[in-house]
C-alpha cells in the first residue's frame, strides 16, 4: 500500500483546514473519503465531503470488513473504506486521512508503517471558541463533542507526531515538514 498519513485530534482542533493547506503544498497527496451516518451539512455532497450512509448500510459494511478502520463519535459513525485506500495504493498515490482518535488506533494496528500526526489546540477554552464558533451543532452536540476531546486530548502521547494548530502558518509549516518527509522528497519548504 501507499504512503497512509493520518491526521486526526479533536473535532474543531482545524484538521480540515491543516490537511487543505498541506495538499495544496503536497498536491500529490490524494485525499481519502471517509463514510458517516451524519448527515450532509449545508454544501456538502455524497462522495466529495464524505460517502453518508445510513445506519443499516453502515452496519453491514463494517460487519463485512469493508472498513480499514471505523469509530462512533458523537453519537454518529465515521469509518474508511478499505476499497478507497486499495484504489489510491492501485495507483502509487500516498493518501491522508482525516479520521478520529479512535479511527486513527485502528488504523495504526492494521497499516503499521502509516504516519499518525496528532493535531492539538493551543487551549481547551480555545478548541471550544474554535466549535461554538463554527455554528454548525447544536448547543448539546458542542458539549458531548468537548467531553469526547477531554479524551482524546489525554491520548496525544500516542503519536509520534504533534502538532499544536496555535498560528495557523506555524501548524502548516510543521505539518508539511513532517509529511513531506515521510512521503518522500525535500524536507525545506514554504506556507
Amino acid at each position: 500500500m501507499s504512503r497512509v498519513v493520518v491526521i486526526t485530534g479533536p473535532s474543531g482542533v482545524g484538521k480540515g483546514t491543516l490537511i487543505r493547506l498541506l495538499r495544496e503544498q503536497l498536491p500529490q497527496l490524494g485525499l481519502s473519503v471517509s463514510a458517516t451516518t451524519r448527515p450532509p451539512r449545508p454544501g456538502e455532497r455524497d462522495g466529495v465531503e464524505y460517502h453518508f450512509l445510513d445506519e443499516p448500510e453502515f452496519a453491514r459494511l463494517a460487519f463485512e470488513g469493508a472498513f480499514v478502520e471505523h469509530a462512533e463519535y458523537a453519537g454518529r459513525r465515521y469509518g474508511t473504506l478499505r476499497s478507497e485506500l486499495e484504489r489510491r495504493a492501485a495507483a502509487g498515490e500516498p493518501v491522508v486521512l482525516e479520521i478520529e482518535v479512535q479511527g486513527a488506533r485502528q488504523v495504526r494496528e492494521a497499516i503499521p508503517d502509516a504516519l499518525l500526526v496528532f493535531i492539538a489546540p493551543p487551549s481547551r477554552e480555545a478548541l471550544r471558541e474554535r466549535l461554538v464558533g463554527r455554528g454548525t451543532d447544536m448547543p448539546e452536540v458542542v458539549e458531548r463533542r468537548l467531553g469526547v476531546a477531554e479524551l482524546e486530548l489525554r491520548a496525544q502521547d500516542e503519536f509520534e507526531f504533534v502538532v499544536v494548530n496555535d498560528r495557523l502558518e506555524d501548524a502548516v509549516r510543521e505539518l508539511v515538514a513532517v509529511v513531506r518527509e515521510a512521503i518522500g522528497g525535500p524536507v525545506d519548504c514554504e506556507p
